[in-house]
C-alpha cells in the first residue's frame, strides 16, 4: 500500500524514540522511502547511524547546515514528502507546531510543509493531561493534523495512563489512511455519518449533543486505509475528518439525511453519527429574549427523518451491510438489540454512553457489535482499534 510513497520522518526526544527505528524497518518493509529527521534531543535516544542505516537514506539534524540551506534545503524536504509524521511527538514540539513556531529544523518542517501531517504523541501523562496539552491538541486537530494515539498503559517513568506513543503497527494503519490505499475495500463505496448534529433554536442558540466525531472519524480513516472510496458525511464534530475521504459537511438532522441520500448508492453504509431525534418545530429567526417576567420559553418539537431505517428500508439500491451506532446509557445490548429489528439494519454497534462509559469525547470505547446471530461484546480499546476491527468485519463480511 506504501509502495513508492516519500515519508518525512521527524523524531522528537523521548523514550519511545526507540519504537521509530522499527517504523522506519516496516514502512521500508512496505515499499515506502524513508528520510528521517532527528531533534537535538532525539539523538540522546537514537543515534543518527541507526536511523541512517534503517533507512538507507540520509538524517538530517540542523536547520542551519550550510550546504542543505542554501538550496533552502528545509522548504524542499518539507514539499517533497507524500505524508510528514513526527513519531514520537514530544509536547514540546507540538506545542511548537500549535503556535506555529520554528527555532529548529523539525518545527520549521511543520511550519513549511504543504503536505497532510501525522503525530504520535508520547509523554508523560501529566503532561498529556494538562489543560495546555490539550489546547495544543484541540488546535492542531482543527488545523487538520491528524493524531494517532496516544494510548494507555505504563510509562518508563513507572506511571500508568494516556500517554504511551501508539504501537507501530497502529501508527502504519494511520499512515496508510492519511495517503489512501488499496485492500478488500478496494472498489466498494461505503457512505459513513459522523459526529453530532446541531438544530437550530434561533440565530444563536442550538440543541446538541456531547459526540466529538472521533469515533466516526477513525471509522472514516479505516476504511479509507483498506482502499474503500469513504463519502464522509459529518456534523460538526470537535475532530477533524480523515484524510484520503470524500467530506460532505453538514449541520443539521435534515441536512444530513439528505446528504446520504445524494451519496447513495453505496455497497455499505456505517451510521456513526449522533443524530438528533428532535428540532425544533418553528425556530426563531431573531434571538430569543427572556420576558421581564423571567419566564422561559416555550418549545414545540418536531421529529427529525430516522436515517438509518429510511437506509435499512430501501426497497431499490439499499447498501448490501448497514450498520448503525446505538448510543445507550442503561441495558446496553437490550436497548441496542430491539433498536436493530427495529430499524432493519444488519449489524449495530452498541456502546454505553453514559458518564461512568466515557465513550462520548473519549479516546477509549466498549462496544458490542449485534447482528442477526446475537451479540459479540469487544473489550474496551482505543477508538482506532475499534474501528479497525470492524473494517476487518466488513472486509469479511463482503467477501
Amino acid at each position: 500500500m506504501l509502495a513508492n510513497r516519500h515519508i518525512l520522518l521527524v523524531i522528537a526526544g523521548g523514550i519511545a524514540a526507540f519504537k521509530s527505528l522499527d517504523l522506519i524497518r516496516r514502512l521500508r518493509e512496505r515499499g515506502a522511502s524513508v528520510t528521517p529527521v532527528l531533534t537535538r534531543a532525539a539523538e540522546e535516544f537514537v543515534t543518527p547511524l541507526s536511523a541512517s542505516a534503517l533507512a538507507a537514506n540520509r538524517v538530517y539534524r540542523d536547520l542551519f547546515d550550510l550546504t542543505d540551506e542554501a538550496e533552502m534545503g528545509h522548504i524542499e524536504l518539507s514539499r517533497a514528502a507524500d505524508l510528514v509524521v513526527v513519531a514520537p511527538a514530544t509536547a514540546d514540539l507540538m506545542a511548537k507546531a500549535a503556535q506555529g513556531h520554528a527555532d529548529d529544523l523539525a518545527s520549521t518542517l511543520l511550519m513549511a510543509t504543504d503536505k497532510r501531517v501525522l503525530l504520535a504523541p508520547a509523554m508523560n501523562v501529566r503532561m498529556w493531561e494538562h489543560p495546555a496539552t490539550q489546547r495544543n491538541v484541540a488546535t492542531l486537530r482543527k488545523d487538520g493534523t491528524l493524531i494517532a494515539g496516544p494510548e494507555n498503559g505504563p510509562m518508563a517513568c513507572g506511571e500508568f495512563g494516556p500517554g504511551r506513543m501508539a504501537e507501530v503497527p497502529q501508527i502504519l494503519e494511520a499512515i496508510e489512511g492519511a495517503l489512501g490505499g488499496t485492500g478488500p475495500l478496494t472498489g466498494k463505496h461505503v457512505v459513513v455519518t459522523s459526529g453530532p448534529t446541531h438544530e437550530p433554536i434561533d440565530p444563536v442558540r442550538y440543541i446538541a449533543n456531547r459526540s466529538s466525531g472521533a469515533q466516526g472519524a477513525a471509522i472514516g480513516a479505516a476504511l479509507a486505509a483498506q482502499g474503500a472510496d469513504v463519502t464522509f458525511v459529518t456534523g460538526p464534530a470537535e475532530v477533524a475528518p480523515p484524510h484520503g475521504v470524500k467530506v460532505v459537511p453538514i449541520e443539521t438532522a435534515q441536512e444530513m439525511h439528505e446528504a446520504v441520500f445524494d451519496a447513495l448508492p453505496a455497497d455499505v453504509g456505517v451510521f456513526a453519527a449522533a443524530v438528533a431525534d428532535w428540532r425544533v418545530a418553528h425556530g426563531s429567526e431573531q434571538k430569543i429574549k427572556k420576558d421581564h417576567r423571567g419566564n422561559a420559553p416555550t418549545l414545540a418539537f418536531a421529529e427529525n427523518p430516522d436515517i438509518l431505517a429510511a437506509v435499512s428500508q430501501m426497497t431499490e439500491g439499499r447498501p448490501r451491510l448497514v450498520i448503525g451506532f446505538a448510543a445507550e446509557t442503561e441495558d446496553v445490548v437490550t436497548q441496542a438489540t430491539a433498536k436493530r429489528v427495529r430499524k432493519g439494519c444488519d449489524w449495530i454497534v452498541a456502546n454505553d454512553v453514559s458518564r461512568a462509559g466515557g465513550a462520548m469525547g473519549g479516546a477509549d470505547n466498549s462496544v458490542t457489535v449485534i447482528d442477526a446471530e446475537g451479540a459479540e461484546p469487544w473489550p474496551r480499546m482505543p477508538k482506532t482499534e475499534v474501528a479497525a476491527k470492524l473494517v476487518a468485519r466488513i472486509a469479511g463480511a463482503l467477501a
